[in-house]
């Protein structure tokens, strides 16, 4: 495809790294402009909160591509560039330095920022986010030197964190408002099994509980203090409750924006030159013909090869069903599927709980809605196929390691 047209990415994560590559695989061969505010090459973000900062997976393998890559597809890089504006009537991003960039198509890959507390001392030194590499940086060099961690929030990255933490020797205290861990994400009959791992790991859990202050002495942070009045003290705190869409650019653009950027199932804004990948992509799903925003790693990874499509006209679609994985201690995960909180009937367990070698499924009448394998590998495929098939199914073979999952799918 000849092309003397110029497409801008804006957010140099997996992304929109992912993004400039397919956009060349598909024929793309006019000018890629991929902006990032960090100053480190594209890179991905979950061995951030899992292997890199447990030490056992090496910094380099973090980046998307090499440094050369870049040039030798035609992508111009610019790191360390904020984009300040969008003007869609004259097609041109501003930058913070003054500078403007002319686009015909643009892709926002704008990711997503950690919220933060607004408790007293939430500014203290010793209070931790982690949502970049010098983030994780900061972090694994943290756990080196300290005995007492403070967590609040026990989503993904606090448990993530929590586990390296503990592996490291430091003793963690986690700090949840809810009566379980990741009990939005799971429901309570999966997140117990997340809650005894972490507690067979000496992690001590404060559920139900809130915080009213970080206590500090000489600007750094020595504690938390809860709303029971329980002071927990701390040699750091990590904050880690969540992140907010950086839908910012596109709102005050004039995009429709609700929870992210709002997009139809070919991933394209209101705006038929304007695309917008990851994080920030609360996208028209064609499996589930409603809007789904999920902050998973897949999506970053997959969403690109449907989007550069679309900016290039071609009919495209994304209908791929969410995934995620973790690891924590010994116990590995992989979720396919998407469940709204209280979207389902019941989950049916298959396999060896208290050993953690299993497979739960969230099921609603009758139907398979998500699955997660935990230390039980190569079943993903299955499991999708079994959601995609809407089949409904005997839940005492759902249940039963002898029944194969291709059987129950039809």
């Amino acid at each position: 495809m000849s092309s003397s047209q110029t497409y801008v990415i804006v957010g140099a994560g997996l992304a929109g790294a992912k993004a400039a590559e397919a956009l060349r695989d598909q024929g793309f061969d006019g000018g890629i402009v991929l902006i990032g505010a960090e100053p480190h090459l594209p890179y991905e973000r979950p061995p951030l909160s899992k292997g890199y900062l447990a030490g056992t997976s090496e910094r380099e393998k973090v980046f998307v591509h090499p440094e050369s890559w870049y040039a030798e597809h035609g992508v111009e890089l610019r790191l360390n560039q904020t984009v300040t504006g969008i003007d869609r009537d004259a097609r041109t991003v501003a930058l913070a330095d003054g500078s403007q960039v002319g686009y015909d198509k643009l892709l926002l890959a704008t990711g997503a920022t950690p919220r933060t507390l607004s408790v007293p001392g939430a500014e203290a030194e010793g209070v931790y986010l982690l949502r970049t590499l010098d983030d994780s940086e900061a972090l694994k060099a943290l756990l080196v030197g300290i005995s007492r961690l403070v967590v609040i929030g026990a989503g993904w990255i606090g448990l993530e964190v929590t586990a390296a933490a503990r592996q490291a020797g430091v003793e963690v205290t986690v700090v949840e408002s809810a009566e379980l861990p990741l009990l939005r994400v799971l429901g309570p009959e999966v997140a117990r099994v997340f809650a005894d791992l972490h507690v067979q790991h000496g992690v001590d859990f404060r559920f139900n509980a809130s915080l009213t202050e970080l206590r500090t002495a000489d600007g750094r942070v020595t504690g938390a203090v809860l709303g029971d009045g329980t002071v927990l003290e701390a040699d750091a705190v990590l904050v880690a409750v969540g992140v907010s869409p950086n839908s910012q650019l596109a709102e005050a653009a004039g995009l429709s924006v609700d929870n992210g950027i709002l997009l139809d199932t070919a991933l394209g804004t209101s705006d038929s030159r304007v695309f917008a990948v990851g994080d920030v992509a609360n996208a028209m799903h064609g499996f589930y013909n409603t809007q789904v925003r999920v902050e998973h790693w897949a999506n970053a990874l997959n969403q690109p090869r449907t989007v550069a499509a679309s900016m290039l006209g071609k009919p495209a679609e994304y209908d791929q069903l969410p995934y995620f994985f973790t690891d924590q201690y010994d116990l590995g995960m992989e979720y396919v599927g998407h469940v709204a909180p209280e979207g389902y009937d019941q989950v049916v367990f298959r396999g060896d709980v208290p050993g953690r070698e299993f497979l739960a499924f969230w099921v609603r009448d009758g139907r398979v809605l998500a699955g997660m394998n935990v230390n039980v590998w190569d079943v993903v495929d299955d499991v999708k196929a079994l959601i995609r098939s809407r089949a409904t199914v005997p839940l005492d073979r759902l249940a039963d390691p002898g029944v194969p999952l291709a059987e129950l799918a039809g």
